[in-house]
């Protein structure tokens, strides 16, 4: 005889539903926001480029405006981060986390 053990742990936390998502990248202002890490600040100036190509009109609220998001800093710029995200209008943001 043997007993059998489910695999998969209880949930302990309940989802949440997600951000509306915007159809279209053209005139929106997208920020990106980093750690630091591995190659971030050349990425981001490719996805600059290529995104300009596609969508008229986007716009680019720079790493730099928001500082690195981890290290010893990363309490006060977290804490900062929604007025500053406010402030520029952004609609949308994509991290850049590196290793």
């Amino acid at each position: 005889m043997y007993e059998v053990v489910w695999p998969r742990g209880k949930r302990t936390v309940q989802g949440i539903a997600l951000a509306k998502r915007p159809n279209t990248l053209a005139g929106k202002t997208i920020a990106e926001l980093w750690n630091g890490g591995f190659r971030g600040d050349e990425i981001f100036r490719i996805l600059e480029r290529e995104l300009e190509k596609r969508y008229p009109g986007v716009k680019f609220a720079r790493w730099e405006d928001f500082g690195r998001m981890g290290g010893a800093a990363e309490d006060k710029v977290l804490a900062e981060l929604p007025l500053l995200l406010k402030s520029r209008g952004v609609d949308v943001s994509v991290g850049g986390v590196g290793c």
